[in-house]
């Protein structure tokens, strides 16, 4: 794969959105509560073992048009609800508990319940195009996982797809429907033409698989270290190393926008050992599917977050996590902080900055999961101690308001 890198343009950008961070005053972005949701098994309810466990908690949440789809991967079921927290429709494993407790109620409405016959279990991805499709992540059963040829991965994960009335269920795994299964998936999305996007990891960095609305695989790239592009320090004595940290898809054009996060060893200057690492830049590549080629990166400020003490104030550079991209080309990344999350969203072609943050009392969120529409709009599930509540920040209409201005 070739690479396009230009060591003036990073600079250039890195001037640009620098001078631009320092005008820039962070302002806070309150929540709308649309609704919440309670715990239990019942069809309305979201399913949780022990909301201690955080690793064992499998859920996600998309918006598509003001309509919401939760996974619960507890009770492998998917609710769609409108914004009232009204259920619309109900699909659930036909072996599922959710199943037992419909037939023994005596109460399974077929204009809104849908059994699934896979025997998947759902780790907690979901997405959803243009037509209300329903795509989730899927882990099969262990006897129907494959290795690579060389042993380094384990097939075991694969995409089911059904409409919203319940037909035309298939699952999707790398070269389409029916397909082998794909390895660890990192995330899915969908595009503005309906087309399915799925992030795998590998061991060298990731694989993007892009299907055609149809469901068949449209193109296959690696993303590799390998092949990334190398930044180099001028004023560093160490050598620099990179990890690919997400791949994200253009909603609109064949593009991937990969974040690239360059360290740097760090050397104890009285022993001479290498003793940890140090974060040097975030850089967001634009990623040509049909050429191939790297095109010109954007310089994402980090974090920074100042601690005193003993009379000495130490400044701690954190790389934000990569949301997603609009159709408008604004690129959202995300940072957990004492208070809440910290939002930064870049518009390269307008040469824009924007800082926000929202509020969060994470003592009393257990378990949280964002997604980002294509419109702007950011979503949120957050799992607390008595309750589940969904709710937005309208980051749209800033964007509408400061282009308007």
């Amino acid at each position: 794969m070739r690479k396009k890198l230009l060591a003036a343009g990073i600079i250039c950008f890195g001037i640009l959105f620098s001078s631009c961070s320092k005008n820039e005053t962070v302002q806070s972005i309150s929540e709308t509560e649309l609704f919440s949701l309670p715990y239990g098994n019942f069809e309305e309810q979201l399913s949780v073992s022990d909301l201690n466990e955080v690793g064992a908690v499998r859920f996600g949440i998309a918006m598509q048009d003001g309509f919401f789809y939760i996974v619960n991967g507890e009770s492998r079921k998917i609710l769609e609800l409108n914004s009232y927290g009204d259920l619309l429709t109900l699909f659930y494993n036909e072996d599922s508990q959710t199943a037992r407790l419909l037939e023994a109620s005596n109460r399974p409405d077929k204009s809104i319940h849908h059994e699934i016959s896979y025997p998947f279990d759902y780790p907690g991805m979901v997405a959803v195009d243009s037509n209300k499709n329903v795509y989730t992540v899927c882990t099969v059963p262990w006897n129907r996982q494959e290795h690579s040829d060389d042993s380094t991965m384990l097939y075991s994960q694969t995409v089911l797809r059904f409409a919203r009335d319940g037909s035309s269920v298939e699952y999707i795994g790398q070269q389409g429907p029916g397909g082998t299964p794909f390895p660890f998936i990192k995330n899915i999305y969908t595009t503005s033409k309906d087309e399915l996007v799925v992030v795998a990891t590998s061991v060298e960095g990731a694989i993007v698989y892009w299907f055609a609305s149809d469901g068949f695989l449209k193109y296959m790239i690696p993303v590799t270290k390998r092949d990334a592009p190398v930044a180099t320090d001028k004023d560093s004595q160490s050598d620099i190393f990179l990890t690919i940290q997400n791949v994200v898809p253009d909603p609109v054009s064949y593009k991937l926008y990969v974040q690239i996060d360059y360290y740097t060893t760090y050397v104890d200057e009285e022993s001479k050992v290498q003793s940890g690492i140090n974060y040097v830049q975030t850089l967001l590549y634009p990623l040509n599917i049909e050429t191939g080629t790297y095109e010109e990166p954007v310089s994402v400020p980090p974090y920074e977050e100042s601690v005193v003490s003993d009379y000495s104030k130490l400044t701690y550079r954190i790389p934000y996590d990569f949301l997603g991209v609009t159709k408008n080309g604004w690129k959202f990344f995300i940072v957990k902080t004492e208070d809440g999350f910290n939002i930064e969203m870049i518009q390269s072609e307008s040469q824009r900055i924007l800082r926000r943050h929202f509020k969060a009392v994470h003592s009393n969120i257990v378990y949280d999961t964002m997604c980002l529409s294509q419109d702007g709009i950011l979503t949120a599930l957050y799992l607390e101690k008595e309750k589940a509540r969904v709710v937005w920040y309208r980051t749209d209409n800033l964007i509408d308001a400061i282009l308007k201005n």
